[in-house]
């Protein structure tokens, strides 16, 4: 019997490190690393040990013979990675491998004081950070992010039907109550504390701002009430509290979604899967309330390209075609499409679509009645939104024609990427959304370091984050080393008291677990995992021991 790895994995690489015989790729010492959608085991070399699965911190890896349902398919794509590939030699396992002189490239020598490092925004990308500098180094950490909760993407970007997912929040929690951490939440940079102060209080500040916004379509009709972004509708159905319970109409029975990647497909499943089975997650109640009595029935996705270069991952799609109750269709109006699916060799992204139903779709006529279901156009790109005072209609291009089709619809979702924002005190490039950097050291602004999005643009998951912040944090202890970081002017205990004195709703280790039990008892009470709470007056209210009460 062997493991295989499935939807849910994140990329971190922790299965690497504990797998005895070196049979799961890439490595991170491998080219392909970082590449491909997800890691693969070898059947022909796996020994059925399980410390993969011990160690996955989103529970994707399953013995292969246990595979139940639409992750049976998982087995296969397993064995189809080295279907082409000799077995890789195990010199990188933890049993095998050639030793040589021991290399501790982030570390501090044994004589070397503690440092204070300030990680800003509390998402993947910043606890990579904290527990690589927590796990390596006796330097004291203080977390900050803007939200009086912490968890980032995790919490706020992960669609809630991925609770496997969502089980990376539980790995990094566990450093929130760290002996040598501090956690600052509600306390934003540029709004209750410059950038300046939090520099004079530590050694080294690591910002893991992430990418908040997102990229426009640059049409006409783009700003009509009706036409959001993806990023809005992924914090609407997450209970961000900066979006308001009412930022996503669904009064109308078609939405078009501009963009095929992961999150597109996200915000395209949640749409239109049974709200009994997201009444089991975590969504927020709002969503839930809306997505119950919602009347849409059809959601669009536009891709520019081919079927062959579709910006979703294989996992995702094979999500998509198992879900109840909603059929997939591929808009079959273009002949290259057809072509490209049918040409397609196994192990293509698209021959996963030769199974699925194609339909030259009638644009003029509303959704049929009954099922529900998500049609993927490609070859096709937005040209204009249509309508006076909402949106009623997305015209896209045909045969390239930007004269082409109208698509009637009542949202228009725009999910073609995330975008980095500037940060006050920062540089900031604007071609690229991203602070300027050397391996991680803001360039011209001495102990100032990123790591994430806001680092290296909005790409990769969650555990792309890993190597990023281990390079991050090799470049910030070099310079440690080197006597290249500032000397702070300010103590930890003289910053905790100008957080205080400028953040009226700050929240510590204590407040945030305070929150998390009100969430789960909330769920307990719903049957659900947690009902998030989603304004910032309730959760300041739940981490201070109290019970927020809408003002009338």
């Amino acid at each position: 019997m062997t493991y295989a790895i499935t939807q849910t994995c994140c990329n971190d690489a922790t299965c690497v490190a504990v797998c005895p015989v070196n049979c799961i790729h890439p490595t991170p010492e491998e080219p392909d690393f970082g590449t491909t959608e997800m890691l693969y085991i070898d059947p022909r070399a796996c020994i059925d040990c399980g410390a993969c699965a011990d160690a996955c911190p989103v529970d994707a890896i399953f013995p292969a013979d246990r595979l139940t349902g639409r992750l049976r398919e998982y087995e296969a794509i397993n064995a189809e990675y080295y279907a082409d590939r000799e077995p890789a030699p195990a010199v990188a396992s933890p049993n095998f491998h050639t030793w040589g002189e021991p290399a501790f490239p982030r570390s501090l020598p044994s004589d070397f004081g503690p440092l204070r490092i300030a990680v800003v925004g509390t998402g993947p990308a910043g606890m990579y950070a904290a527990e690589d500098l927590l796990l390596h180094t006796n330097a004291e950490v203080t977390l900050i992010d803007r939200l009086p909760v912490a968890g980032g993407l995790v919490r706020y970007g992960v669609a809630p039907d991925h609770p496997a997912t969502k089980g990376a929040g539980e790995t990094f929690a566990r450093f929130h109550a760290h002996p040598r951490v501090r956690m600052r939440l509600g306390v934003e940079i540029g709004r209750d504390v410059t950038a300046e102060e939090l520099a004079a209080h530590h050694d080294a500040v690591v910002y893991a701002v992430g990418a908040p916004s997102d990229r426009r379509l640059g049409i006409p009709g783009e700003d009509l009430p009706g036409s959001v972004s993806a990023t809005s509708v992924v914090s609407w159905y997450n209970a961000h509290p900066e979006t308001g319970a009412d930022a996503v109409p669904l009064s109308a029975e078609r939405v078009v979604v501009v963009g095929n990647g992961n999150v597109a497909l996200d915000v395209a499943r949640v749409l239109v899967m049974d709200p009994a089975a997201l009444a089991e997650t975590d969504i927020a109640d709002h969503a839930l309330a809306a997505l119950s009595g919602t009347r849409v029935r059809e959601v669009v996705l536009l891709g520019r390209r081919g079927p062959g270069d579709a910006a979703y991952t294989a996992s995702e799609l094979l999500a998509l075609k198992h879900l109840p109750g909603v059929d997939l269709v591929v808009d079959d109006r273009d002949p290259r499409i057809g072509a490209a699916i049918d040409a397609a060799a196994a192990g293509e992204k698209a021959a996963l679509l030769r199974d699925v139903a194609r339909e030259t779709v009638d644009w003029t006529r509303p959704p049929a009645p009954g099922r529900r279901r998500i049609v993927l156009r490609f070859h096709s790109a937005p040209v204009e939104a249509l309508g006076t005072d909402a949106v009623r209609a997305v015209r896209v291009t045909e045969d390239g024609a930007e004269s082409g089709t109208e698509i009637g619809a009542g949202l228009l979702v725009r999910a073609v990427g995330y975008r980095g924002v500037p940060l006050p005190g920062l540089p900031f490039d604007e071609a690229t959304g991203t602070v300027p950097h050397e391996a991680g050291r803001i360039s011209g602004l001495a102990g100032g370091y990123v790591v994430g999005w806001i680092k290296r643009g909005p790409s990769g998951g969650i555990g792309a984050n890993r190597a990023c912040a281990e390079e991050t944090v090799g470049t910030l202890l070099a310079d440690a080393v080197a006597g290249a970081l500032p000397k702070p002017t300010g103590t930890s205990a003289e910053f905790r008291r100008l957080a205080r004195s400028r953040s009226k709703g700050l929240v510590d280790a204590r407040g945030l677990a305070a929150i998390d039990r009100t969430e789960r008892a909330r769920g307990r009470d719903a049957g659900r995992p947690r009902v998030k709470l989603a304004t910032v007056p309730e959760l300041v209210a739940a981490a201070r021991g109290g019970r927020w009460r809408r003002p009338v």
